[in-house]
C-alpha cells in the first residue's frame, strides 16, 4: 500500500530546518515524522527534483496518482487515450474494442482491467463540470423520463404503459409531473397547457430536448423548432430553446428531476392499481403536492415555498383562453384584400397594403388570425354558417370606406346633416331625397351637396341653397354652378312693377 502523501506545511518545515543546520534525527523528532519518511524526502529535495515544488516532491516520493509519467509505456497510453476518447463516441464502439485494437498495436500494453482504469482516471480529470447559477422566472426545463407508468383497462385487463412528462423551475426546483399516453402532438401541448396552469405564469423560455414533437432540424446553434412551438410561443408570449444534441447537462436540472420523480412518485405508485389515465393523473399529483411541499435536506425551505417567495411574481401571465393547435395554410392576398380559405370558400379581410402579399393563415373553428413575415396583421372569427366575405372596414382604403359610409346612411342622418348647416340647406336636403320613388338612390347626390361646404364654407353653401329654392331645378349640379359662379354672392334684383292690362290676357270668365 502506497504511503499516505504529507501535508505540504510539514514538508516545507523539513527543507527549512535542513537548511538551517539540523540533522535528520533532528527534524524528525521536531516535525513528529518517522526518520525514514525524513529521509525520503530530504533525499528527493537535494537531488534537485522539483525542489521548488514540495508537493511534486512528495507525490514523486510516496509514487501517488499524480506523480508525472515516467515510463514510456504509459506515454503511449495516454496517446492512444487522445484517439480512444473520440472514437468512444460513435455507435457501436465499446472500450474492449478500443483495447483489442490498442493491443494489437502494442502488444506488451496494458491489460484490459489496467486500461478501463487508467481510461477511467484519464476521463475524469478531463469532465469537469461548471456550476450554473439560474434567474428566477428566466425558464422552465422539460423532458420525458425514460421509464413508463401504467394503468389497467377495466374492461380488457390490458396494461397500458403511459409517458411521463416532468417539468422544473430551476431556480427553486419546483418540480410538474403528468402522465399521458404518447409524445405526440396534442398530448404534448397537454403537457405544457398543464405544466403553465400549475405554475400559474410563463416562463420567458422552455428548454427541451431534441424530441421530434418540438425540434424539426436540430442544431447545436440554430435548432429549427416546429410550427405547433411557434403557434405555443405566440400564444403564451416566450419561446422555446433546445439543449445541444447529446448535450445532456444543458438541461441538468430536469434530469436531476427525473430521477427525483422516480424516488418520490414511481416508487410510491409501484403497487398501486388505477384504472384509467385520469386517475393515474391525480394519483401522481398527491405525489407531487408532496415532493414539493417536502422541505430541502438540511434547510426549512421546501420547493414550494422558494416559488411562492422568489418566483411566482416574476412568471408572465397567462392568457385567459389554453392554448389550441391551428391549421396552417399559406395564401396570397387577392386584389379585394381578402384571402380565401378553400376548406369552405370563405374570405377574410386584411389590410389593403398587403395587396399581392404571401401571407401565413392560422384558423381553427372560432378564430382565423393572418400574419405576414411573422406579424399578426389581422384576426376575424370564424363562422362557416355566416355570409362569405368577412371584411373589417379599418383594412379598406379611405375611398372604399367612404362608400361603405356612404351605403350605410339613412335619409333622416342626411336631413341631420343639412339642418345642421341651416334651414335652406336642409330644404334641399330634403328635395332631393323626395325627388326619387327610391330615396337611397340619391344618397350620394345629397352627401355631394353637403360636402361642399368643405370646399366653400357652410355660409355659402346656405346662400346657394337659398337660390336654389327659387328655382325650378334643385340638386348637385345646379347648386355646384351657383358657387363656381359665385351667384350666391349677388343681391337678387325682385320686379314689382304690375304687368300692363291688354286684350289678350284672359280672365277666369274664359274658362267657364
Amino acid at each position: 500500500m502506497a504511503a499516505k502523501t504529507i501535508k505540504v506545511e510539514q514538508l516545507k518545515l523539513i527543507l527549512r530546518l535542513h537548511e538551517s543546520g539540523y540533522s535528520k534525527k533532528g527534524i524528525a523528532r521536531t516535525t513528529g515524522l518517522a526518520p525514514n519518511t525524513v529521509r525520503k524526502y530530504l533525499l528527493k529535495a537535494i537531488s534537485g527534483l522539483a525542489r521548488d515544488n514540495p508537493k511534486d516532491v512528495a507525490a514523486v516520493a510516496f509514487n501517488t496518482d499524480v506523480a508525472p509519467i515516467r515510463s514510456e509505456r504509459q506515454a503511449v497510453l495516454f496517446e492512444h487515450f487522445l484517439y480512444a476518447e473520440k472514437e468512444l463516441k460513435r455507435v457501436g464502439v465499446t472500450r474492449q474494442l478500443l483495447w483489442q485494437e490498442y493491443r494489437e498495436a502494442q502488444p506488451e500494453g496494458y491489460n484490459y482491467s489496467q486500461y478501463c482504469y487508467h481510461f477511467h482516471e484519464y476521463l475524469r480529470h478531463k469532465e469537469v463540470v461548471m456550476h450554473l447559477e439560474h434567474t428566477a422566472g428566466e425558464s422552465i426545463m422539460i423532458d420525458f423520463a425514460g421509464k413508463k407508468l401504467t394503468f389497467v383497462n377495466p374492461h380488457t385487463g390490458e396494461v397500458i404503459p403511459c409517458q411521463v412528462f416532468v417539468a422544473v423551475l430551476p431556480y427553486s426546483g419546483l418540480i410538474y409531473c403528468h402522465a399521458v399516453r404518447s409524445q405526440n402532438t396534442f398530448d404534448f401541448i397537454d403537457c405544457i397547457n398543464g405544466m403553465l396552469r400549475y405554475y400559474g405564469g410563463a416562463s420567458l423560455t422552455v428548454l427541451c430536448d431534441n424530441l421530434k414533437t418540438a425540434v424539426s432540424r436540430p442544431s447545436r446553434y440554430e435548432p429549427v423548432f416546429t410550427e405547433m412551438c411557434n403557434q405555443l410561443s405566440e400564444h403564451y408570449g416566450n419561446c422555446f430553446t433546445a439543449a445541444r444534441p447529446y448535450k445532456p447537462r444543458d438541461k441538468a436540472m430536469v434530469e436531476k428531476s427525473v430521477n427525483i420523480v422516480y424516488n418520490h412518485i414511481f416508487a410510491p405508485l409501484r403497487d398501486h392499481t388505477v384504472y384509467s389515465l385520469q386517475e393515474l393523473n391525480q394519483a401522481i399529483a398527491q405525489c407531487l403536492e408532496k415532493l414539493n411541499s417536502k422541505p430541502y435536506k438540511g434547510s426549512p425551505y421546501s420547493r414550494r415555498d422558494l416559488f411562492n417567495q422568489h418566483e411566482r411574481e416574476l412568471l408572465k401571465e397567462l392568457p385567459t383562453e389554453v392554448f389550441t393547435i391551428k391549421k396552417t395554410v399559406q395564401a396570397t392576398v387577392q386584389r379585394n384584400y381578402h384571402i380565401q380559405l378553400s376548406e369552405n370558400r370563405h374570405y377574410y379581410s386584411c389590410p389593403f397594403m398587403y395587396t399581392g402579399k404571401k401571407v401565413k393563415v392560422l384558423y381553427d373553428n372560432s378564430s382565423v388570425e393572418i400574419y405576414y413575415e411573422g406579424t399578426r396583421i389581422a384576426v376575424h372569427r370564424r363562422d362557416a354558417c355566416a355570409k362569405a366575405y368577412h371584411t373589417i372596414a379599418d383594412h379598406m382604403p379611405p375611398h372604399h370606406q367612404q362608400t361603405l359610409l356612404i351605403k350605410g346612411w339613412t335619409g333622416e342622418e342626411l336631413i341631420q346633416k343639412a339642418a345642421r348647416i341651416g334651414d335652406h340647406t336642409r330644404q334641399v336636403a330634403e328635395h332631393i331625397l323626395s325627388s326619387s320613388i327610391y330615396p337611397p338612390q340619391n344618397f350620394k347626390s345629397c352627401h355631394g351637396v353637403l360636402m361642399l361646404q368643405k370646399k366653400y364654407s357652410p355660409d355659402r353653401l346656405e346662400a346657394a341653397c337659398k337660390r336654389a329654392l327659387t328655382g325650378t331645378r334643385i340638386n348637385y349640379t345646379m347648386i355646384c354652378s351657383i358657387l363656381e359662379k359665385g351667384l350666391d354672392r349677388q343681391t337678387e334684383l325682385v320686379d314689382l312693377s304690375p304687368l300692363p292690362l291688354h286684350d289678350n290676357i284672359r280672365g277666369a270668365e274664359h274658362y267657364q
